[in-house]
């Protein structure tokens, strides 16, 4: 098992300046993996990582 920090969604909208309605759109199509505990969602910040890290590769 990891042990991997899990970010709230105003967190991910906050380290990527993008909306609430984008970051659940992102989440929604599955290009930004989530989990939910209980009624909150939250995104593994190794997954906010790796989309960052795709997205690069995508721009180059």
């Amino acid at each position: 098992m990891r042990n991997d920090e899990l970010l709230t969604v105003a967190e991910v909208m906050a380290r990527l300046r993008l909306s609430r309605s984008t970051v659940y759109d992102l989440i929604r199509t599955r290009r930004l993996p989530s989990v939910t505990i209980g009624r909150c969602r939250r995104i593994p910040a190794s997954a906010l990582g790796d989309f960052i890290a795709e997205q690069m590769e995508r721009a180059a």
